[in-house]
């Protein structure tokens, strides 16, 4: 399996291309801030023929080279109906004052196919497997996916703005409920095989085994707690 991934824009939000192999299909996962050309670079680089964008959550540093990207390669984007309002409308979902900062940089909007995620979806494509889960705290809509374990590579896991090295995502935007992204790190992440490589929206690759051992957020939620303990600041717009 192939996955070249690259930190985009002012957020340095992750944008994954994920292929059986070099020369093949491959799934576009966040193609975020400033995030077209270098979409563009890695689809040259490992002579791969886009099929799809998938999107973890709607929020603008993660969505802002969707109608680029699927105008240029003619496929549709996946996104959970809860957050597909984002795509045509930062502003609302970011808050006035960041929204405000962000619209006369951006032209937003929907591209031609848009499809709907639902949890528990299986998605088949470019010969792939994504298992997808309903994660909602950071957004409503906020959605991971999971590739099976194969051969000799781990499961692999992305998990958006859910969960990071050493941290999470912020719930202070409007739709974020810290309450309901401990939920979704109990229900989503804690029942993970420990070798599951997690590919966050921000930051650097770890595993399921290392944020459980390490991560105070996963800690305090497998614990039962969840409340009330301090921790590292969260990431994420």
């Amino acid at each position: 399996m192939l996955i070249a991934g690259f930190p985009a824009g002012a957020w340095g939000t992750n944008c994954y291309l994920v292929a059986p192999a070099a020369g093949e299909e491959c799934v576009i996962i966040d193609p975020g801030h400033q995030a077209a050309q270098g979409v563009e670079d890695a689809v040259a680089k490992h002579r791969l023929k886009p099929v799809a964008v998938v999107l973890t959550h709607g929020h603008i540093d993660h969505v802002a080279s969707v109608v680029p990207v699927c105008g240029a390669h003619d496929v549709p984007a996946w996104i959970h109906p809860e957050d597909r309002f984002m795509m045509s409308n930062p502003e609302k979902a970011l808050g006035r004052s960041i929204g405000q900062q962000l619209m006369g940089e951006l032209t937003v909007g929907e591209p031609d196919d848009v499809k709907e995620l639902s949890d528990g979806a299986a998605l088949e494509l470019a010969g792939m497997e994504f298992s997808v889960a309903h994660a909602p705290g950071h957004t409503k809509g906020s959605v991971t996916f999971r590739m099976p374990e194969q051969a000799d590579i781990p499961p692999v896991f992305f998990s958006g703005d859910l969960l990071f090295a050493g941290s999470i995502g912020r719930t202070d935007l409007p739709g974020g409920d810290h309450a309901e992204i401990l939920q979704s790190l109990a229900r989503v992440c804690l029942p993970l095989e420990d070798s599951t490589v997690v590919l966050s929206g921000h930051g650097p690759q770890t595993t399921i085994g290392r944020e459980r051992a390490t991560n105070p957020f996963l800690r305090e939620v497998a614990a039962g707690l969840g409340e009330g303990f301090s921790a590292p600041p969260r990431r994420g717009m």
